[in-house]
């Protein structure tokens, strides 16, 4: 498996094989991989001749300081994980300064208001962090096509949005979400949890599938005030926000149209470690 830490070292290698035309595949990453991020990973060898993934945490997204520092860092184990996949996917684990060098901040962006919804609304600085690493690390490993996972369905949107923008020649997938058994989205961050708290998380899924089926014949109001209820005497789970939006725009729902898709939107905290999930309504 080759593993690379500078990005002039992983350009002179994908040179030659940009050359010869060879579709290249991209997963950006944080680290702490789960099966989430495999899935991604094997989507990638499906449609690809060369798959790249990037092990980055990535200090310009963090509008939390004490949220960057405990993010978990788990290079060796993550190998180990991309190696159970496939031992020819290429490895880009780069330091901050061989991304940033030397001016670690963040380019700022208009997303179009994509970016001032949800978690726009609570991580200031957030998105022009992401649009700012995304770009960097196209123009790094130029590839053909990007894998991200619809959990960060806002995310995911942003990054459309950024390669229409910018004219970055690459082609965005977004992939279902991978849930744990008890139905707890699949993220780095649930490494940090207890595991009483894993299980409890059940809570975050079983609210939201409740209402995408309350979505078909209440209002969005009336299903966010359910949803408020159901954290209200929570003691473990504090809701940070519930929101019903519109794909497209992510603006938030009024009033029901039938010629839009709906998504839910949430996210929680549990002992400051915060969660986020999503799912369609319709």
């Amino acid at each position: 498996m080759l593993i690379f830490s500078k990005k002039a070292e992983l350009n002179q290698h994908l040179s030659h094989l940009r050359t010869i035309n060879t579709s290249i595949g991209f997963v950006p990453t944080m680290g702490a991989l789960h099966d989430g991020h495999l899935s991604l990973l094997k989507k990638s060898l499906d449609n690809n001749k060369i798959t790249v993934i990037s092990i980055f945490v990535n200090p310009t997204q963090f509008n939390n300081p004490d949220d960057l520092l405990k993010y978990p860092r788990t290079l060796d184990t993550d190998i180990e994980k991309i190696k159970s996949v496939s031992d020819s996917i290429i490895v880009y684990a780069p330091t901050v300064e061989d991304i940033y060098e030397g001016n670690t901040t963040s380019q700022h962006y208009n997303f179009d208001g994509l970016e001032n919804q949800m978690e726009g609304k609570f991580r200031p600085g957030h998105f022009d962090g992401v649009g700012t690493v995304v770009k960097r690390l196209f123009e790094i490993v130029q590839p053909n096509n990007a894998y991200f996972g619809e959990k960060d369905f806002q995310q995911l949107q942003i990054v459309k949005k950024l390669v229409e923008k910018e004219k970055i020649p690459v082609t965005i997938i977004g992939c279902p979400i991978f849930r744990e058994g008890n139905g707890l989205a699949m993220s780095s961050r649930n490494e940090r949890l207890t595991t009483e708290q894993r299980n409890q998380a059940s809570i975050i899924y079983k609210t939201i599938k409740k209402a995408q089926s309350l979505f078909g014949t209440k209002s969005a109001k009336e299903v966010s005030e359910f949803v408020t209820k159901a954290f209200q005497n929570n003691t473990t789970f504090e809701l940070e926000y519930f929101e019903i939006a519109d794909e497209a725009t992510l603006l938030p729902c009024k009033r029901k149209s039938k010629t839009k898709k709906y998504r839910a939107f949430i996210a929680v905290f549990v002992n400051k470690i915060r969660l986020i999930d999503t799912i369609s309504l319709n």
